[in-house]
């Protein structure tokens, strides 16, 4: 007897179907083909052990399961629900009624209960789009297929309700999705809040910029000067994910392996902290079986790189392609994968080895040259490709123990909320262009437009500090910016002076 169930298989972030084949037929033997790898390999045995504490047995006959498309490869073992499905199916005990509209997912234990599996959301959508009426996974990943409007979400525990189901013996109830009101509601519900850090007002006003126009920031101050806890409240005050936004920062972090088990949607935006012994493949994205790096699981959030001089320098390197293009494409032997990697750049760094170079009260330690060998750790390539260079100074003990709070994240969101509005509606016939630090070379001609007083500043101030084609188009991105945070819909000679403010590391003198 020949049956077919449905699975789905990952690519990069998206998923295409697989038409799981179970042919019946005489002899005595058991075959797994399509391209399987050792993973799904292995699944014949948990079946067969499943089936043993269901009171099932496998047919003394001849069992061939074709995963197709043949020339895809199959990783995981979110395979093994649907080839016992078939198997039970080709074997006649269970009814094959339903199998034609519905997607099977799930590890199997010994016991026949079920694992949850990486990569559900991804798959849920595909089965959507492909017309199948329901998706039966571990209960484990309910909620995550759930976020799919459309579709019947089953979640099940253990294989044996999964054959009662089928049978007409139980009955399952969907899965239902998480309110939009709770997802609303925890979307602006963080933990910390600008209010909480003193004094900074400069470093507060930059990161705002940051947050409006999306661009890139490199702070730079002595240990204890505020550089980390400035950076973890950057999340505060960034705009809220929209639905696309979610479901696509959503869907890597499940290929991923990285949501638990009672979330559906991630309402908050993505905030990674890689450590600085972090290798290239775990930032950039790849290995044996490919998965997505930092750099896109921080997709529509912050990247947070703590240190920046310590982190090797082939693993700076790879982000200059990312950083330009928002989206990374990792190519090996066997696989070429594309993820998205949207995100806002925040680093952080010393000054110099012992952390106290131009500090106001405390002497620098470090020989002559050393604090500028320590800056060339990271390349001009690099520091180019980030819009704003901010000195952060330690806070003063007055400002310290004062108990006046400072401004809140809410109201610094607000400005970027506006000012984000107004970005969308300039390149709202663009596609893929969401914020000035998108623009190319194009639009700032047709966006950025100086008139003579601020056009003469800009170009003193290329003479004199020596900058690149590339900081002069940072700087006008980020003069854009302050304009649109004023209101303004020309960019005039104090947005861009406070924009060349910005560009502290470009300086020859500094270091030296």
């Amino acid at each position: 007897m020949f049956v077919k169930t449905y699975a789905g298989a990952l690519v990069g972030i998206d998923a295409v179907e697989v038409t799981v084949e179970v042919n019946l037929s005489i002899g005595t033997d058991l075959y797994l083909v399509g391209l399987p790898d050792n993973a799904v390999r292995e699944s014949l045995e948990r079946i067969r052990s499943a089936f043993e504490n269901c009171e099932r047995r496998i047919s003394g006959k001849k069992i061939v399961v074709n995963l197709a498309p043949a020339d895809l490869r199959k990783e995981g073992s979110a395979f093994d629900l649907p080839i016992a499905i078939g198997m039970l199916g080709a074997m006649e005990q269970i009814i094959v009624e339903k199998l034609g509209e519905t997607l099977f997912l799930g590890e199997l234990s010994l016991n026949g209960s079920l694992r949850g599996v990486k990569g559900v959301l991804p798959i849920a959508v595909m089965a959507r789009e492909k017309g199948l009426r329901r998706i039966v996974v571990p209960e484990e990943n309910a909620a995550e297929a759930a976020v799919v409007s459309g579709l019947e979400v089953l979640g099940v525990k253990h294989l044996r309700e999964v054959i009662e189901w089928l049978n007409g013996e139980r009955e399952l109830f969907p899965t239902l999705p998480i309110p939009s009101e709770e997802f609303t509601g925890e979307a602006n519900r963080y933990a910390e809040d600008f209010s909480d850090v003193k004094g900074q007002a400069h470093v507060k006003r930059a990161l705002e910029i940051a947050a409006a126009g999306g661009h890139n920031v490199i702070m730079i101050g002595a240990p204890g000067s505020g550089k980390t806890m400035l950076a973890r409240r950057i999340p505060t005050i960034l705009p809220p994910l929209s639905l696309d936004e979610a479901l696509e920062t959503t869907k890597i972090h499940s290929v991923a392996g990285k949501l638990g088990s009672q979330r559906g949607l991630l309402s908050g935006r993505p905030f990674r902290t890689p450590h600085h012994t972090t290798s290239p493949v775990a930032l950039i994205g790849g290995g044996q079986s490919p998965q997505p790096g930092e750099v896109s699981l921080a997709h529509n959030g912050v990247l947070f790189l703590d240190e920046l001089p310590e982190f090797g320098r082939s693993v700076l390197e790879v982000m200059r392609q990312p950083l330009e293009d928002k989206r990374i494409t990792v190519s090996r032997a066997r696989y070429s994968v594309e993820y998205p990697a949207n995100f806002t750049l925040v680093a952080s760094m010393n000054p110099c080895p012992c952390g106290f170079y131009n500090h106001p009260s405390k002497e620098c330690t470090c020989a002559p040259g050393m604090v500028h060998r320590y800056m060339n750790r990271i390349s001009g390539p690099l520091m180019d490709r980030i819009d704003l260079h901010i000195e952060v100074t330690p806070v003063s003990i007055q400002e310290m123990a004062s108990a006046e709070p400072g401004e809140t994240s809410a109201t610094i969101r607000e400005r970027v909320i506006r000012a984000r509005k107004v970005q969308q509606e300039r390149f709202r016939q663009i596609e893929g262009v969401h914020t000035n630090a998108m623009m190319n070379a194009k639009m700032l001609r047709e966006y950025c437009h100086l008139e003579a007083a601020p056009a003469q500043l800009l170009e003193r101030a290329m003479e004199r500090l020596n900058l690149s084609a590339r900081a002069y188009d940072r700087i006008l991105k980020v003069a854009r910016t302050i304009a649109d945070l004023a209101g303004e819909e020309q960019i005039l000679a104090a947005h861009i002076a406070e924009a060349i403010n910005y560009r502290s590391l470009d300086r020859e003198t500094w270091g030296r």
